[in-house]
This record gives structure tokens, C-alpha cells and sequence, in this order.
């Protein structure tokens, strides 16, 4: 029976089967609920933690279907991605009907309830106000018989503020998908000006693919975070500068390697450093700031623990994460944004992330180590799915929530964290 309910009510992306057979076996508590179970998930104290802030939310729409990232182009509107294919503009706080662009026909049909694959990245080009190009990121039907295939396409913003033809994109990259869930499928543009990404490891559990799995093997891109010049006119550009460039067992695109699932990450405007979410196996999430050929470890490990080999791995090779915490608090990691904005000053230089059941935690550095604090977020409806974080150019920060585990509900919210 507990097999069944997994497989009939697992709650959807980026989760992705995993960690609720073990909730079980631990006897925690699980409830049913029509389309989904979610645990009730236990407090843990982490041993000097610091200390709790409280913030507030504002609602900005709750109107969204399964929203999945955010951008401002500028102009004072905001564009929201709906996973089933949509980009959605907020303009002078009220949701329009027409969206900017739907992508409905050139992506796979994507599932009520449990789901990962869609339309999950988007990033402007660093030039944006005058070349009005964007980068979307989406799930389109395999040319090989796999699950499916991943895309990065290039779009191009009308001048005037009329809807974009979804056949006018230009096919920058794709990568064909074994299984439909760990898509990965962000996209930020670095300081450099390169467009990274990033791939799951393929889907299904213990990144079972091949000898070593694909987090580890380097010449596929699945498990990377990758870098592209896409100032080409056609396809795009390795960075010469890459670390694995000229290794013939390797990927020219790979920037760092060794991930299960980078959901989300982001570049702090300070330091420009890379913070990623790296969602967890069975047993913890992690938080990584990534920097060139690094190798974040799975599926030799899971957060700091040995996953397999379970007796241990060399270490050596490992960048460990910066913070990690147990499956008895949270069960998908969602990465955030190190604030830079100035409406919140408790909140600045942390870093803000979230889990997708619903804990909001802060980073704050002190001396080689990171502490994990807890957010309270008042005004937030309760038992909403957290599902991405948005900045805006003034450094404020903007959270996604779902009602339900994926699309099918129509009640997704975008809210504006401000201070207490």
C-alpha cells in the first residue's frame, strides 16, 4: 500500500521520487491529500544557528499556473514563466490575459499533478534594451525516443508590446533526457557575459546511468552547470576559457560537474560568485557556491555523505557544500539570491533560499563557515509549494509559490519579500 501511494501521489518538481520511502521507514508522519502527500516536516536544530529573522510577504498575483521563474525586462513590466508553456506580463500590478509568449506547441504535453518538465529557465541578454533577446529553457518532444529533450532557444522581445510568434525562436542547444524528472533547467547570464545553464543528471534515482553516473562522467552534459557564448549567429560559442576545453574525454561546455539536480542558482552582484541549490537524493539538500571545474559529487556523495560507494570516496577531488540540512526538514532544495537591495537591512549580503515544502532559510558567512538561519515569512498563505525566486534590478527579491505539486492549479503566486 505505501508503494502505491508513492507512486500514485509523489509530489512533483523538483522533488522527484525520492525521500518519501525513507520518511516511512523512519516512521514519520504523512498526510494524504487528494492529488499529493507531503511530510509533516520536523524541526532540527542546527548547533549555533543564527539567529531567526522574521519578513513579510506583499502579493503581487496569485493568479499563475505552476509559475516557474521570473525576470524584469525593464520597462516596469515583469514576465513570469507558467510550466505548461506560457510567459505571463504583470504590468502596473495587474496580470494580463495575452501572454508575451506561448510555447504550448513546440514543448511536450506537460501532466496535471506530479511533474518536473515544462518551461522552467528564462534569462535577458545582458544587452537587452537594445537587442530585446531572451533565452528560454523547455521540455519539446525527444528526436531519438527518449523521454524527451531539453531546449534553449533565443527570443526576441516586440518593439511594441504585442504577443512573440513561438516559431520565430532560434534552437541555440538541446540535450535528449533519459527520464522526465532532474531537467535542471536554469539559465542566468554571469558577469562575464556567458549564458550558464544547467542539467540534471538524467532522471530516475541514484543517478544510475552507466559505470559512474552522469553527474561524474564528463562527456555528456547531463549533472553540469554549463557556459556558452551565444553571440553567434548560429548555435553557439565554447568560451575558450573553459576549464575542460581541449580534453577529449570531456565536454567543452561543462563549468563545474557533479550534480543530481541544480534547480536553481544565481550570481551575487557583490561578489559574483555562484550560489546553486543542488536538490538531494534520500537523505539531505545542499547549497554549493560553484566556481570553474569544480566537482560537487554526486553521486559519490550526497550533501558531505558517501552515497555511492557507500563506505566512502576519496574526498580530495570534492568541493563540498557550503550548508546542507536533513530530509527531516525539507525534501527539494530551492536556490535563492544573496541580497543586494536596500529596503531589507537585516537581510543584506545573506543569502536567501528556500525549500520547495515550505522552510525559508538565510546563509551568513562567518569566518570560513556558513550559517543557516531560519526566515518566517508573515502574510504567506499557508502550505504553499515554493518553486523559484526572482531579482529584480534593484536588488529586491521576488518568491513563486504553487498551491498543488504542479501545473493543473490556477492559484500560483508571485510575492515581493519585504522587511517585518
Amino acid at each position: 500500500m505505501k508503494n502505491v501511494l508513492i507512486n500514485k501521489f509523489l509530489p512533483a518538481y523538483p522533488a522527484v521520487r525520492k525521500g518519501l520511502l525513507v520518511w516511512l521507514a523512519l516512521g514519520v508522519a504523512v498526510v494524504v491529500c487528494p492529488s499529493y502527500i507531503v511530510p509533516k516536516l520536523k524541526s532540527v536544530k542546527v548547533k549555533d544557528e543564527p539567529t531567526p529573522i522574521t519578513l513579510k510577504v506583499q502579493l503581487v498575483t496569485n493568479n499563475l499556473e505552476a509559475p516557474t521563474a521570473i525576470v524584469f525586462p525593464g520597462n516596469g513590466d515583469t514576465w513570469v514563466l507558467e510550466q505548461k508553456g506560457r510567459i505571463r506580463i504583470i504590468r502596473s500590478g495587474k496580470l494580463l490575459d495575452e501572454p508575451l509568449l506561448d510555447l504550448k506547441s513546440k514543448m511536450i504535453k506537460v501532466n496535471n499533478g506530479y511533474e518536473e518538465r515544462g518551461l522552467l529557465g528564462i534569462a535577458l541578454h545582458p544587452r537587452f534594451k537594445t537587442n530585446h533577446k531572451f533565452y528560454v529553457f523547455y521540455s519539446a518532444p525527444s528526436a531519438n525516443k527518449s523521454d524527451h529533450m531539453d531546449v534553449i532557444a533565443e527570443y526576441q522581445a516586440p518593439a511594441n508590446t504585442g504577443s512573440i510568434d513561438p516559431a520565430s525562436g532560434r534552437i541555440i542547444l538541446t540535450q535528449e533526457k533519459p527520464d522526465g524528472n532532474h531537467d535542471g533547467g536554469c539559465l542566468q547570464f554571469g558577469p562575464d557575459g556567458y549564458l550558464y545553464f544547467s542539467f540534471g543528471d538524467g532522471g530516475g534515482q541514484g543517478d544510475k546511468h552507466g559505470e559512474i553516473g552522469n553527474g561524474q562522467k564528463m562527456d555528456i552534459m547531463l549533472g553540469k552547470i554549463l557556459r556558452i557564448d551565444i553571440n553567434t549567429a548560429q548555435g553557439y560559442l565554447v568560451p575558450k576559457d573553459n576549464p575542460f576545453v581541449g580534453r577529449k574525454d570531456a565536454r567543452g561546455e561543462i563549468w563545474a560537474y557533479g550534480f543530481r539536480n541544480p534547480y536553481r542558482f544565481s550570481f551575487d552582484k557583490a561578489s559574483n560568485q555562484l550560489f546553486a541549490g543542488d536538490v538531494g537524493q534520500d537523505l539531505w539538500e545542499e547549497v554549493d557556491i560553484v566556481k570553474k571545474g569544480g566537482n560537487y559529487g554526486w553521486r559519490l556523495f550526497e550533501g558531505t555523505h558517501p552515497y555511492n560507494p557507500a563506505n566512502g570516496s576519496d574526498t580530495r577531488s570534492i568541493t563540498m557544500p557550503i550548508s546542507e540540512y536533513p530530509h527531516k526538514e525539507g525534501v527539494s532544495v530551492i536556490g535563492g539570491y544573496v541580497y543586494n537591495g536596500r529596503q531589507i537591512p537585516v537581510l543584506k549580503g545573506k543569502y536567501f533560499f528556500a525549500d520547495w515544502a515550505g522552510p525559508v532559510y538565510y546563509l551568513q558567512k562567518a569566518g570560513t563557515k556558513w550559517g543557516r538561519g531560519k526566515v518566517a515569512l508573515q502574510n504567506l498563505p499557508p502550505d504553499l509549494k515554493i518553486t523559484g525566486f526572482g531579482e529584480d534590478a534593484a536588488g529586491e527579491l521576488f518568491m513563486l509559490t504553487n498551491a498543488d505539486t504542479g501545473p493543473g492549479a490556477t492559484k500560483g503566486g508571485v510575492y515581493k519579500i519585504v522587511k517585518n
